[in-house]
């Protein structure tokens, strides 16, 4: 067997598996690996100014793709500064690969510059972290962290690579050479039948699509399944995308922040809930004793340890959402117990038909629902979304429309500030076709807004929709940092846009506009869908709201607060 340079097989490993984009930060206990990418020449690499930005744009690619990504940087404060990143990817269950140099093997028990032990620091919030001792276990262990990646609930892994083991030779044929195989639970037929027994017996069921429908390419068969036995569906904050929203058998989204009335009202009558891939999260269960109530349920998950940590079910079944509902579908044709859409279909639709919540605010300052309405009016099913944590991603959760799997993307479980700019990019990069939207808060914008300086550089084209109560946003850091090389404030009108009241900015290579009239709003897309394309770069429109606006919430899904007059 021919020896090569043990980080040329490394690359030979990455683009078997799928990888054909990565992201990072170059650094000196790091380059072989460069070296050996630069030498193949058909891996793209994106520099990014913050090694957090590099993991945010892996999730985001991974979360469209459903592949691992794989985000790249040096020893030291590199790997410490994804840890952010990992965390994000091992709560939402995204599969991610973090490739961090080390200082030389010999060295790192003397405190050498930049040794930290990433490894034992990157534990608590990845499936698997190892540090590469033996050139010749280099192709096994990525193979292997590509598995383990993949595997069960899906998740991040950290592979630390110290430089002298980086320069080494290793026998290598990636002629010889393939991916390792993922196994995926199948259900235990009899815990199916009595699955399929309990939803036949049930007068108002429910099936729960969580994360993992989406994760398991499931949501063709939650829907035929739905449709056979005429079910209705909800979605979790994870789960939102896996079924049309405008669906006839969609119920809404139950929960005590993201949620909608119509999710609440059906799920507190439902009497049987399916849950698919869902974690009961606290969000989404607000009081258990209300949550539970007298209805049953059946909690199926990859993850075995996943069933009972919140409460115990009336039946618990480990398997891949996928094959689990293809087997309860296989198995209620062979009954032939397909039915017509009944009485309960028929009232969570009165529901869903009735029990709304307003969006036809015409005030200044602008009201955060009419910002979702003009979303869910001007953008297509085929739009990809993203958006983080805060007020922002309530208002989402509760009055955008998701009509695709992987087209929602949302950081649910950790909430880091600032995702919504590189994940937009590793979305855009994974689909370079299709026109992408983040959503963000003013607060959150300024964290890893550099990462904008990516987009520029690297032609990413993608519109950012920044909901602002507090003047953070590039106007308010021209009049900060108006020395800091950046043009902001630029009085450019354009004839077809519209408002002479609608200012044109730039930073960071990109260009905006902020927006205060309600009636702005849809032209002031319009303009930045337009100037995204011409420019190939991230476009910003910065949407004025109210100062104080709040969000539905409350602490039992059956005490809902209502901040806004209801229709």
């Amino acid at each position: 067997m021919p020896k090569i340079p043990v980080m040329q097989a490394v690359v030979e490993v990455l683009k078997s598996e799928g990888i054909d984009t990565v992201f990072g930060c170059p650094g000196a206990a790091i380059l072989p690996l460069y070296k050996a990418m630069e030498l193949d020449g058909t891996i793209e690499h994106l520099i990014v100014r913050h090694e957090e930005g590099a993991t945010h744009m892996a999730d985001g690619w991974s979360r469209t793709t459903g592949n691992v990504g794989v985000a790249i940087g040096t020893s030291g404060p590199a790997g410490t500064n994804m840890i952010t990143g990992l965390y994000t990817a091992q709560a939402d269950s995204v599969p991610i690969l973090c490739i961090t140099g080390q200082a030389a093997s010999a060295k790192l028990h003397q405190e050498a510059f930049q040794a930290v032990d990433i490894v034992e620091i990157a534990k608590p919030v990845t499936k698997w972290a190892v540090q590469v001792k033996e050139a010749a276990q280099m192709p096994w262990i990525f193979r292997e962290a590509f598995r383990v990646a993949r595997s069960g609930r899906p998740g991040p892994v950290l592979i630390d690579l110290p430089i002298d083991v980086q320069k080494q030779e290793i026998e290598w044929d990636s002629s010889i050479d393939a991916p390792l195989p993922v196994y995926k639970a199948a259900p235990h037929q009899p815990r199916v039948e009595r699955a399929l027994d309990m939803l036949l017996a049930a007068e108002r069921p429910l099936l729960l699509a969580g994360g993992g429908v989406i994760l398991g390419e499931a949501s063709a068969e939650l829907l035929e399944l739905a449709e056979y036995l005429q079910i209705p569906i909800q979605a979790t904050l994870m789960g939102k995308g896996a079924i049309d929203e405008d669906h006839p058998l969609y119920a809404g989204m139950t929960g005590i922040q993201t949620s909608q009335r119509y999710g609440n009202a059906s799920f507190l009558e439902s009497d049987l809930v399916l849950a698919l891939g869902a974690r009961f999260g606290d969000r989404h269960t607000g009081d258990l004793d209300t949550y539970r109530g007298t209805r049953k349920f059946i909690h199926v998950d990859a993850e075995p340890t996943q069933i009972g940590k919140v409460f115990g079910p009336d039946l618990g079944i480990v398997a891949d959402t996928k094959l689990f509902l293809r087997a309860l579908l296989d198995l209620a044709r062979v009954r032939g117990v397909g039915r017509p859409a009944g009485s309960w279909v028929a009232r969570c639709q009165e529901l869903k038909r009735t029990l709304l919540r307003r969006e036809d605010f015409d005030t200044v300052p602008v009201k955060a629902p009419r910002v979702f309405k003009e979303i869910n009016d001007f953008y297509g099913p085929d739009t990809y979304f993203v958006t983080a944590i805060g007020l922002y991603q309530i208002w989402s959760g509760q009055h955008q429309k998701a009509h695709l799997p992987r087209h929602y993307q949302v950081c649910g479980q950790a909430g880091p500030l600032g995702w919504e700019i590189p994940a937009a990019i590793g979305v855009r990069k994974a689909r370079p076709d299709a026109e992408v939207v983040g959503v963000v808060g003013d607060y959150s914008f300024q964290f890893l807004v550099e990462e904008l300086a990516v987009g520029a550089q690297y032609d990413v084209p993608f519109v950012l929709i920044m909901l602002n109560n507090e003047y953070l946003g590039l106007i308010r850091m021209a009049e900060d940092h108006g020395g800091y090389d950046m043009k902001y404030e630029v009085d450019i009108h354009y004839d077809d846009f519209g408002s002479d009241n609608v200012k044109i900015m730039e930073a960071y290579g990109c260009s905006g506009v902020r927006v205060v009239e309600p009636g702005e709003i849809r032209s002031s897309l319009e303009w930045a869908r337009k100037e995204a394309e011409r420019t190939s770069r991230p476009v910003l429109v910065e949407i004025m709201i109210e100062r104080e606006g709040n969000t539905a919430n409350g602490t039992s899904i059956a005490a809902m607060r209502e901040f806004e007059p209801l229709p």
